[in-house]
Order: structure tokens, then sequence, then C-alpha cells
């Protein structure tokens, strides 16, 4: 299936693995590519050696195009930014709108940028920024995310851009597909549905866990980093609802340091983190220091396989998807669901717009 998302980034099927911290690494990266579909690298949790490395290992394990995810408001992202062009990485994503020298940065290396947005005004600064595609959660998504439904923040920013948009936030399946190609998209990004697979590096017991879960047990909540953030409900997020702020906030100490030593950042450059984050978010200094300690809660369930200690970052989907296929068999199943769906909507005389070109 052709659209002007695999034009642009020149995977085969119109299909994103997300760059999830301590998921995202180089064996799912690798295995998404060689499915067809777009796989992205999660970079915010690495030290810029282990960056390189891991692209150099993705670069080893695959020769289709895959992508790195960075943060544009780290003290580091230039370094990183150059570590992607040095290395020829086809993609640079963003999990905030980058600054417009970083996108010219990259355009002028040849690098198709892609920012994640949760609103129309983020993805019409962008698009006037030089982006060369958005992608776009709905409220439905895993980890931070907005108020908006996908259903009904897809075509407002669709309307808005004129590049191609892919839509993220609840989709897991060929049917989600086609419903974002009607939306106008030019494809889908799929976290949660991507840690599900035989090729994530997630400990089973973990994965096991999300598979339990019902749409019920998926949550939002602003105890972990006082932003809002989708994961399951477990035990330790009832604890950290109820938990004092003084109890709270030396725990996040602790991790941030834990953080700290793992990422290879000093204070200074973490500090300097922290003032690019209350500039674009509006932060208070406690909710910095939170969010400083989210990527260690992520590691103790994703890495460390500690539910206990950690906290699971997931999508509504979580409570629809029963099963571990490996990226080629998910990615073929998306599709054969989607070419079914299109061939039962022709039957019924149903007129579908052409996905090849694109929003």
């Amino acid at each position: 299936m052709e659209t002007a998302l695999t034009g642009l980034v020149g995977v085969r099927h119109p299909v994103v693995q997300t760059g999830m911290g301590w998921v995202a690494g180089p064996r799912l990266v690798s295995a998404t590519a060689n499915a067809g579909a777009l796989g992205i690298l999660a970079s915010a949790t690495m030290t810029l050696d282990h960056l390189r490395d891991a692209v150099r290992e993705v670069r080893s394990r695959t020769d289709q195009p895959f992508g790195v995810n960075l943060r544009a408001d780290a003290s580091d992202a230039g370094d990183r930014v150059r570590i992607i062009v040095e290395e020829g990485v086809r993609v640079a994503s963003f999990a905030l709108a980058p600054s417009r020298e970083l996108i010219a940065e990259l355009k002028e290396a040849g690098v198709v940028v892609v920012p994640s947005v949760g609103a129309r005004r983020h993805a019409e600064k962008v698009a006037g920024w030089g982006a060369d595609a958005v992608i776009v959660q709905g409220g439905e998504g895993g980890g931070h995310t907005g108020e908006v439904a996908t259903s009904v923040l897809l075509p407002q920013v669709v309307d808005a851009v004129d590049i191609p948009v892919v839509a993220a936030g609840g989709f897991h399946d060929g049917r989600g597909l086609v419903a974002a190609l009607a939306y106008g998209a030019a494809g889908i990004a799929m976290g949660t549905r991507f840690l599900l697979t035989s090729d994530s590096t997630v400990p089973d017991a973990v994965k096991a866990r999300y598979l339990a879960a019902t749409v019920g047990d998926v949550t939002v909540t602003t105890a972990v980093d006082g932003m809002p953030h989708r994961m399951l409900r477990t035990d330790l997020v009832d604890a950290l609802e109820r938990a004092g702020r003084t109890r709270t906030l030396a725990r996040a100490l602790r991790r941030a340091a834990g953080f700290r030593r793992l990422s290879g950042l000093t204070w200074t450059g973490m500090i300097r983190d922290g003032l690019a984050m209350r500039h674009g978010r509006d932060l208070t200094w406690s909710q910095v220091l939170l969010a400083a300690n989210t990527p260690m809660l992520l590691r103790s369930s994703m890495v460390d396989g500690r539910t206990d200690l950690g906290v699971m970052a997931s999508g509504q989907v979580a409570g629809v998807i029963e099963d571990l296929p490996s990226c080629e068999e998910l990615v073929a199943r998306v599709m054969g669901e989607a070419r079914e769906t299109l061939d039962r909507l022709a039957g019924l005389g149903v007129s579908i717009p052409d996905p090849c070109t694109g929003p």
C-alpha cells in the first residue's frame, strides 16, 4: 500500500512503531524495519555513545529505513542530531516540537523530520517551520497524553496542514489503518501494540500484565510527574496518588539521581533540561523533579521487570490486545486486515479516498 508516508520515508507499509523509552531498542526497531514498517529508536534514555552504538546495531540488523526519536528540549539535542546525520539515519522523530534551527539542520542533511504533536496549533507551527510530516496522538495514546480523542483531533490536523499526517492513539489493527486513511491520514503509529510483540525486549511477566489488562485498567494520572500520563493502574500508581508531596518529591530526587548516572547527564545538564521543560510547559520545579524521576520508574518495569517498583505506560488499546506476534506477523496481519476491510467496503459500494494522495 503506497501512501504519502511510504513515499516520504521509503518503507513498504504505512505503519510506524513509536519511540518508546527503554522499549524501542535495536531489536524491536530492526524487526519492525524488516517487516516493512518504520521503526523508531528511542534515544532519550541513552547516552550519546549508546545512541551511536544502537544506531549501528540497527544498521547491522537491517538495510531498511528507520528513525531515531529525541527530545527537542534536551541540552544535548544538537549532539544527538549530529549523530543522526553522521550515521545516515533516515528519519528524526521528536517528542516535542523541535526548533526551526534543528529542523533546518536535519533537512539540509537530507533527514526526514517528523515531530509528534497533540494539538492542531502545534502541527501548524512545525509545518510552518519545515517539518516533513507529523505524528498526531489523540488522548487514547500511552504515556504523556492530551484530552482530545484521536477521532476528533486527527481530522482537525489533516484539514490544517498540507504535509503527511500519521495518526496515533488507539490503533492496533487493519481496521484502524483504514479508518485513519478515511480521515485523510497517510498512515498509523502504534506503541503499545509493538511493545506487545515477541520482538520486544520487555520482560515476559510485564507483557503478561499488559495482556491481562482490560480497557478499564488503563488510567490517566498526574501522580507520576505532575502531567497527565496514561498507564496501567497498579498498586504503585494507587500509592503514588495517595502519597504526600514531600515524600513523593524525596523519592523522585533519589530516582532522578539514578537516571543521571545511567544517562551520563551532569546535574548542570539536568538543570538546563529542567529549565527548558519549564519554559515549554509552564511547569513548577516540583513537576520538573517528578518528570526527571519518570524514566527510572519506567525502567523498573520495562527493563528490570519490577512492576511493583515501576510504572507501565500504556495506550487504552492494551485492553483489547490478546497476543504477542512477531513484528513481521503483526505488520502482515494489519495490512491483510486493511485490504479485507477495503474490499468489504468496496463491495458495499462505499467510496474511500485514494491513500496514495495523502492528506
